[in-house]
C-alpha cells in the first residue's frame, strides 16, 4: 500500500487535473452556445437553399440544366470532405467520425482523394496513407462564409473539370448537447431520395410543384447559384460539426470532472486509511512501551 504522502501527492494531482477539465468544460459551454446561435443564424436559410436544389434536381429535365446536377454514367474517382476538430479532448467525437469514413469508403468501388478539415482527420487519414488533396485546417471558431467557400469551390471545380466524378460530405449533425449523429450527404451530383423530398415537401409531393420563373436567363441564373448553393451546404456543415465538437468536449469534461471527484473521494477514504493504520499503529507502540515500563 503507498504511503500517507504519496497518497496526498496523488489526491492534489488529481484536484490540480480536476480544475483544469472544470475550465475546458466552462470554456467549451460558452463557444458552444455562440456555436449553436450562428447555426440557427443560417440553418432556415441553409435548409430553403437545399429545397430550392432538391427541386430543381426533381424536375423531369434536370439533367440538362447544370454539369453539377448530371450524373456521371461510370465513375472513375470520388471525393470525400471530412470534418473533423482541430484539438482533441472530445471523448470519441473525432474517432468516430474517422471510423464512419472508414466503413464507407474504405472499400469503395473507385479510388477515393479526400479534402480534410481539421487536424485531427488530417493527421489520422494521412497515418494511414490515404491521398489527401487539401486540408483546411485551424478553422476560426466562427467562420465566415468566404472563410469557408474555398472548400466548396474546390469540390466544385475538380467535378467540372472532371477530375471527380463523386463528391461526398462527412460531418457530424448536431441535435442536442448530448447526442451528435456523423453522417455523410451525397454533395455532387446531386441525388434526392425519396424520404429527403417527403421530409422537404410533404407526403404528397409530385416533384412538379411550383415552377420557378428565371430573370433574366435560367441558365445564367444556376450558373451561379448551384455552386453557391453546393458551398453553402459545406458551410453548414461547418457550423454543424462545430457545434458537435464543441457539445462533445463540454461533455467528455464534465464526465472528466465527475470521474476525477469520484477518484478523490477514493483516494481520500484510502489516505484516511493508512493514516489510521499508523495512528493506530504509533498507539499500539505507546501502550506497548508503557506496559513494558509497568512491567519493571
Amino acid at each position: 500500500m503507498a504511503s500517507a504522502r504519496e497518497m496526498r501527492l496523488r489526491i492534489k494531482s488529481v484536484k490540480n487535473i480536476s480544475q483544469v477539465t472544470r475550465a475546458l468544460e466552462a470554456v467549451s459551454a460558452a463557444k458552444v452556445r455562440k456555436a449553436i446561435q450562428a447555426l440557427n443564424a443560417t440553418r432556415s436559410y441553409a435548409a430553403k437553399a437545399w429545397q430550392v436544389l432538391t427541386h430543381i434536381t426533381n424536375q423531369p429535365e434536370s439533367l440538362n440544366l447544370h454539369p453539377l446536377l448530371t450524373p456521371r454514367a461510370n465513375p472513375q474517382n470520388a471525393l470525400v470532405i471530412v470534418m473533423t476538430a482541430d484539438r482533441g479532448l472530445a471523448g470519441a467525437y473525432n474517432t468516430n467520425i474517422i471510423r464512419y469514413v472508414l466503413q464507407r469508403f474504405d472499400k469503395y468501388p473507385v479510388p477515393v482523394k479526400y479534402i480534410t478539415v481539421g487536424r485531427k482527420g488530417r493527421d489520422l487519414l494521412a497515418r494511414m496513407r490515404k491521398p489527401i488533396l487539401a486540408d483546411f485546417s485551424n478553422m476560426p471558431s466562427a467562420p465566415k462564409f468566404s472563410a469557408v467557400s474555398a472548400i466548396g469551390r474546390l469540390a466544385v471545380d475538380d467535378f467540372i473539370k472532371g477530375e471527380v466524378d463523386e463528391v461526398f460530405l462527412v460531418y457530424t449533425d448536431f441535435v442536442s448537447m448530448a447526442r451528435q449523429i456523423t453522417n455523410v450527404k451525397r454533395l455532387l451530383p446531386l441525388e434526392i431520395s425519396r424520404d429527403q423530398l417527403v421530409k422537404d415537401f410533404g407526403e404528397h409531393h409530385t416533384g412538379l410543384a411550383a415552377a420557378y420563373e428565371f430573370e433574366p436567363d435560367q441558365k445564367e441564373i444556376l450558373n451561379e447559384m448551384i455552386p453557391r448553393f453546393t458551398a453553402l451546404q459545406v458551410y453548414q456543415a461547418v457550423l454543424e460539426s462545430q457545434a458537435s465538437e464543441h457539445a462533445a468536449r463540454m461533455v467528455a469534461m464534465r464526465n472528466a470532472t465527475d470521474n476525477a471527484k469520484e477518484l478523490v473521494s477514493a483516494l481520500q477514504l484510502a489516505y484516511n486509511k493508512v493514516r489510521q493504520q499508523a495512528i493506530t499503529n504509533d498507539i499500539l507502540d505507546i501502550v506497548g512501551g508503557a506496559e513494558a515500563l509497568a512491567a519493571e
